[in-house]
């Protein structure tokens, strides 16, 4: 040591570079700050491109097995769209009102194939009738299933639950609704790399590189990254279907590079609007419904991970318990006007449209009612629509990659609030994450084998039951994480700062916080018929 004065002491700066952040920084438009008109249409346009990857997945896996040919899917896949619009504008403006797209989910893909291989429906000769027969127990079974998310969210059960949530417990809820999708990744990418591999190039060089290299219009490039990249890549995949690249290839090979080949074009009707009731009577089956409200119940998990991811990337405040329980009681409508309607499929948070929130840095809820808007009017005049819908599956799988990891990894930004040095934190949020991994892991490699899953009793209901909930990654590490943070050692302060409580204490109402009530509450003096519970 040099000289007779004592060291300089540190700045606060230094000391903490990074501080804790109620609110995510650098977002251009939070929730209450919309984009001008032009910009704000063309980035709900976008959102309208993204969520079009499994609205038309899951009818495109679904329908074939049902019995319907290619004009059935096409109406599928537009009931799906029109149901996603309303539900999104209901969502935006009476439920939690956060930038969220209600939209297909694959929880509900377990339950509608068990009531697909029902062995009532086994002696149908005629492919269309077994179709709509199928079609009618999954809407009667929905219909049912949808009691749950009502109830528990109306009610104010929901709320009784998520306010013991603490930032602990919610890194794996959230971080595994965006991880936990991983298969729907890069694995769907390989099925036609020389499509899936320029798109995930391009949709990263578009949103970040392109941004520090060209000054000038930078906001243009990575706000826009998904209309880009998609203009190229589709053009692309388009002069390789018509030059003949894929004349002698496999019929599968054909089914995910060709831009032709979604057969959903010819089936799409030129304007048509979907209907409640449009495939006949519902029918209702109790095990079915059973299993379906099992599927609702995880849904209600998984969406309150999304609410949450939403939230973060739209630059708003926590949400209030009450809040997450008004948002589940609408998303419970949701489910509701799927079996109305026949979609074949229930309603959840669109984790690929929270993770356009984070590539965008645009949390605007007008945008999101704009591109509701987009999938009613697509879904009515259903040749234009059936257009944007038939661009290949390995286009967005490579957006999936980019945008559940953005989900996942806004999870893992909860631990700010927590104290990683404490033995408890770790213990929580490894053996949680790695069960939510894990134990899915089992029942999937078992099933694949066996041909059904581990619980295989006489009850087709009840076997399906534990399959749907076992099968949730988010569903068990959320589960996990939650009963452990709230049952391990909770006398005590330091284990209240260790779980992160104290940041959140302020924000269980949000007429707590000036800015929770600028961004939840009801618009039109709504609160009298839609009180917060």
């Amino acid at each position: 040591m040099t000289g007779g004065g004592a060291a300089p002491a540190p700045k606060v700066d230094d000391l903490h570079p990074h501080p804790v952040k109620d609110q995510l920084p650098n977002v251009s438009y939070c929730m209450t700050s919309p984009p001008p008109w032009p910009e704000a249409f063309l980035l709900g346009f976008q959102h309208f491109l993204v969520m079009l990857g499994t609205t038309t997945i899951i009818p495109t896996a679904l329908v074939p097995q049902m019995g319907g040919g290619n004009d059935d899917k096409a109406r599928v896949i537009q009931t799906l769209l029109f149901v996603a619009g309303i539900n999104t504008l209901l969502q935006t403006l009476f439920g939690t009102r956060l930038p969220a797209v209600i939209g297909g989910s694959y929880t509900f893909v377990v339950p509608t194939i068990s009531i697909i291989l029902a062995g009532r429906y086994s002696n149908i000769v005629d492919p269309h009738e077994k179709f709509l027969r199928i079609m009618r127990g999954t809407q009667g079974a929905l219909i049912v299933g949808c009691i749950l998310p009502i109830i528990i969210g109306f009610s104010g059960l929901w709320r009784n639950v998520t306010r013991f949530l603490s930032p602990l417990s919610v890194v794996p809820l959230v971080s595994l609704v965006g991880f936990g999708l991983y298969e729907f990744g890069f694995p769907g990418v390989a099925k036609c790399i020389e499509i899936g591999l320029p798109q995930l190039i391009l949709i990263i060089f578009f949103s970040q590189y392109i941004p520090h290299l060209v000054h000038s219009g930078k906001h243009m490039s990575d706000k826009f990254a998904v209309i880009f990249s998609i203009a190229i890549v589709w053009l692309y995949a388009y002069l390789l279907t018509i030059g003949g690249a894929y004349k002698n290839t496999p019929p599968k090979t054909q089914l995910h590079c060709r831009t032709d080949r979604s057969g959903l074009i010819g089936g799409s009707p030129w304007i048509r609007v979907p209907y409640p009731f449009q495939w006949g009577t519902p029918t209702f089956d109790a095990g079915e419904s059973f299993a379906m409200m099992a599927a609702s119940f995880v849904a209600i998990v998984e969406a309150t991970g999304g609410f949450i991811a939403v939230s973060r990337y739209a630059s708003a405040t926590p949400v209030p318990p009450s809040i997450l329980s008004r948002g589940i009681g609408w998303q419970g409508v949701a489910i509701l006007l799927d079996g109305l309607f026949g979609t074949a499929n229930g309603s959840s948070v669109s984790i690929e449209n929270a993770g356009l929130l984070a590539l965008t840095r645009v949390g605007s809820r007008r945008v999101i009612q704009i591109s509701a808007g987009f999938m009613i009017f697509f879904s009515i005049l259903g040749k234009f629509g059936a257009i944007f819908a038939s661009i290949p599956a390995p286009i967005f799988a490579a957006l999936y990659c980019v945008f559940f990891a953005y989900v996942g990894v806004v999870g893992l930004g909860f631990v700010q609030f927590c104290n990683l040095n404490s033995f408890r934190t770790k213990f929580i949020l490894g053996f949680s994450i790695f069960m939510g991994f894990s134990v899915p892991q089992y029942f999937n490699e078992y099933t694949a084998v066996a041909g059904y899953g581990p619980v295989h009793t006489s009850g087709r209901w009840f076997n399906d039951i534990v399959n749907v909930i076992f099968s949730s990654k988010v569903f068990i590490a959320g589960t996990v994480a939650f009963f452990l943070d709230n049952t391990l050692e909770r006398h005590g302060g330091s284990v209240k700062k260790d779980r992160g409580w104290h940041w959140w204490e302020k924000f269980r109402s949000y007429r707590t916080d000036t800015r929770s009530e600028e961004f939840y509450s009801l618009p039109f003096s709504l609160n009298k018929f839609f009180p917060s519970v």
